[in-house]
């Protein structure tokens, strides 16, 4: 996408309404990276107050655009969940298309922008609609159980959605013997292995925890006695048998909150380790280095443009977006979700 300004230059105000801001985060990006990012983010920062936008950043994203610009941090769900809660006329989501279109639902009458409409997902991507109404004429009469990590239409087409903390609560909700779980195979697994329930599963995954091994696991650990290894759920059910806790990106980040670990390894997107390090300083984190490339699409260049210009907006067909949200209220009706991927 080319910018359609100059970038702004790194003056003595633009240093000083910035410092602040990296002084919290002095310690996960060099002093010279931020003469890079402060001119772009004091930019951003006065346009959203002219927009009346509210920034969200997913937990994968850079630091200088979760801690620089954004007004919320977390996973997906509960970044719409914040954006629907906000007076803001305008939600700028800092994720991937499938969490813009999220947002969207649950704020039907905001503009929701995406800084970069081609931030897709491999797992989102493995299904489509067509996908499920053949899943359901294969296996008549056996609910179909959603992982919020899925476009709009999937979402439409589903009895009920969850996510990777509260997966296990919803399949058991439903009572049944059997139930189609997509579209992560490997959370569908860690699913199985805590339920009763029969779990047909749909081989979709995500591309950056599908990457790690065992062997990447063992390797975190030699030479650092005591390590504590944190695993997502969507990640391969050998590697999770490898770690000390698994859990999704908010349920790791409270973990750390009430353990207070010395050393700790997160198995699940790089920069996460950077935001996180941010709130725990006295924590030393190594950093496993899966990049998502659909999440770092997404730029401080980027997200000034959007709010330039207004665009890329999402859009949801009305049929669609109703068919989504049924899945989603049904989830939160079971009880309040607070955590997804």
């Amino acid at each position: 996408m080319p910018i359609s300004t100059p970038a702004p230059a790194y003056t003595p105000e633009v240093e000083r309404l910035t410092r602040p801001l990296y002084e919290r985060i002095r310690h996960v990006i060099p002093e010279a990276e931020w003469a890079v990012h402060a001119p772009l983010i004091a930019a951003i920062n006065e346009l959203k107050r002219d927009r009346n936008a509210v920034i969200l950043a997913h937990n994968y994203q850079a630091p200088e655009i979760a801690w620089g610009v954004a007004d919320y941090r977390g996973d997906s769900l509960g970044l719409a969940q914040h954006g629907a809660a906000t007076a803001a006329d305008v939600i700028v989501m800092c994720g991937v298309r499938f969490m813009a279109e999220t947002a969207k639902i649950m704020s039907p009458g905001k503009t929701v922008l995406l800084p970069d409409y081609e931030a897709g997902c491999s797992l989102a991507a493995s299904i489509t609609a067509a996908d499920v109404r053949r899943l359901r004429e294969r296996y008549p009469g056996v609910p179909v159980v959603c992982y919020v990590n899925a476009y709009a239409d999937v979402r439409a087409e589903v009895d009920i959605c969850c996510t990777s903390a509260n997966a296990v609560k919803v399949v058991e909700s439903l009572g049944t013997d059997r139930v189609i779980f997509l579209p992560d195979g490997y959370l569908g697994r860690y699913v199985a292995s805590k339920t009763k329930v029969e779990v047909i599963l749909w081989e979709g995954a995500c591309e950056v925890h599908e990457r790690f091994t065992p062997q990447d696991i063992r390797d975190f650990r030699a030479g650092r006695p005591g390590v504590h290894v944190m695993a997502h759920p969507e990640c391969p059910p050998e590697v999770l048998r490898e770690a000390d806790f698994v859990g999704s990106t908010s349920g790791m980040i409270r973990h750390i909150a009430d353990e207070r670990p010395k050393d700790v390894v997160l198995v699940t997107e790089c920069s996460m380790s950077d935001n996180v390090a941010v709130e725990f300083p006295e924590i030393n984190f190594v950093r496993p280095c899966n990049l998502c490339p659909h999440m770092k699409r997404i730029t401080l260049a980027k997200i000034l443009q959007s709010l330039e210009t207004l665009s890329p907006a999402i859009e949801i067909a009305p049929a669609v977006a109703a068919g989504a949200r049924r899945s989603m209220q049904r989830m939160l009706d079971i009880g309040r979700a607070s955590t997804t991927d």
